[in-house]
């Protein structure tokens, strides 16, 4: 876990490429990124068939142009989201201002939950476009192709949710931590220490006492006087 402030106290500290390698969060990324490319590879490669009445291309996904540039779009942002956020991670570790930190984990939980339900409404419409499609030559050909972006559609789902997950504890953790730290220096700043008994100024010599541990001398002892002269 990253230490108070959104791991502000660790800012400047060397990245260690196996640990971040390792990392869940960094093992998702990854994943969502090789499903991005799985979803709109497919259809920019066989997404399109030519009709049967000449040799005009239209989408495999029922003839619905919509749905073939609605799942590149979805893809492709994916794509470019996962290769920015994998270097804002690297990056992370060399901002040491909480405030810009913050601002990068609410970017990442922000994005994170919007392209999970983006992929869970691209999943959806895709089904529903492919359940619609009549059965012919071109849907044959491109059928393979139209079932993996579906198919990858609903494992970006998992990933991404996954990744909303770890923005959203990334998050909490940093902004407990932060209040944690806040109340302890405004407590600190705001308490005075105690102060020493202030007095008139005057002191009386009843409120001096004598040392302990002594003897008082008498000046005259008992059994000895003074000759005279």
């Amino acid at each position: 876990m990253e230490g108070s402030s959104f791991g502000a106290g660790r800012a400047g500290a060397a990245l260690d490429p196996v640990s971040f390698a390792r990392r869940p969060q960094t093992l998702l990324r990854v994943a969502s990124w090789v499903f991005s490319i799985a979803v709109f590879g497919p259809i920019v490669n066989e997404g399109y068939v030519n009709t049967d009445s000449g040799p005009e291309l239209r989408c495999v996904f029922n003839g619905n142009a919509g749905a073939c540039r609605f799942g590149v779009a979805l893809g492709l942002g994916a794509f470019l989201a996962c290769a920015a956020f994998l270097l804002l991670d690297v990056r992370f570790q060399q901002i040491s201002s909480v405030r810009d930190r913050r601002r990068a984990v609410l970017l990442d939980l922000g994005f994170s939950g919007l392209w999970s339900f983006l992929w869970f409404v691209g999943f959806c419409f895709l089904t529903n476009q492919w359940q619609r499609t009549a059965p012919g030559p071109g849907t044959l050909q491109a059928g393979d192709a139209a079932r993996a972006a579906i198919a990858f559609s609903f494992f970006s789902i998992l990933s991404w949710v996954a990744l909303t997950v770890k923005a959203l504890q990334r998050f909490r953790l940093g902004t407990d931590m932060s209040l944690f730290a806040t109340e302890q220096l405004g407590a600190g700043a705001g308490q005075a220490y105690p102060g020493y008994p202030v007095g008139s100024g005057v002191e009386g010599t009843e409120t001096y006492q004598s040392p302990p541990f002594t003897e008082t001398l008498d000046t005259s002892p008992k059994g000895y006087q003074v000759p005279a002269y």
